[in-house]
């Protein structure tokens, strides 16, 4: 994997639950192109259910697909388990990233690339970052509420990914998601400026 792949690239990243998605939808009605990590992670699961069956057992597949939820709850709450998934998962998904890259660069302006685990993992030689940022509380909130589960799961699964603040820190461009989405639209505008 080299720089020039990823010469336009711009790693967009942030916390479980500070608005990934929605500011990723935002900067594409600007005409922006992403790259979903997420997204090619549930794809490539589902084309390797046979080997998530292997890996952890019959009952995280059904029909074909990876029961994510299920399989999610074993990940966040056991080290070698999580290190075992990525260790099989990210190399796939870095070679998917890297197609879909050089498809992008073709086009010579900035792009987006969702990596939730960019500073975690720094598997990727991207040279800027942008990061979505949502105080910690507001996060836990924010994710109780999407994945109904109580502050405690929340925390576990917030306690997986490297402090929101540090990644605030080590940012090139930041949209702060700590409001409403009019605000958010106003900050992804705002960032936009700066990367152009």
């Amino acid at each position: 994997m080299n720089n020039e792949t990823f010469k336009n690239a711009i790693a967009l990243t942030g916390g479980i639950a500070t608005g990934k998605s929605t500011a990723c939808s935002l900067l594409k009605l600007h005409g922006f192109l992403t790259i979903d990590a997420d997204i090619i992670a549930h794809k490539l699961l589902d084309q390797n259910s046979i080997k998530i069956a292997e890996l952890f057992g019959e009952q995280y597949v059904e029909n074909g697909k990876v029961l994510r939820k299920n399989l999610g709850k074993i990940i966040f709450a056991n080290e070698n388990q999580k290190l075992k998934l990525e260790k099989f998962i990210h190399p796939l998904i870095a070679i998917e990233i890297e197609k879909e890259s050089r498809i992008f660069e073709n086009a010579g302006k900035p792009y987006f690339i969702d990596i939730p685990l960019f500073f975690e993992k720094m598997t990727y030689p991207i040279s800027k970052c942008l990061v979505i940022y949502t105080p910690r509380e507001l996060q836990v909130k924010r994710l109780m509420l999407r994945d109904t589960i109580n502050e405690d799961e929340a925390k576990l699964k917030i306690s997986n990914q490297m402090d929101i603040e540090e990644k605030k820190e080590k940012a090139d461009f930041i949209i702060d998601n700590s409001n409403n989405l009019k605000s958010l639209q106003k900050e992804v505008e705002r960032v936009i400026k700066e990367v152009l």
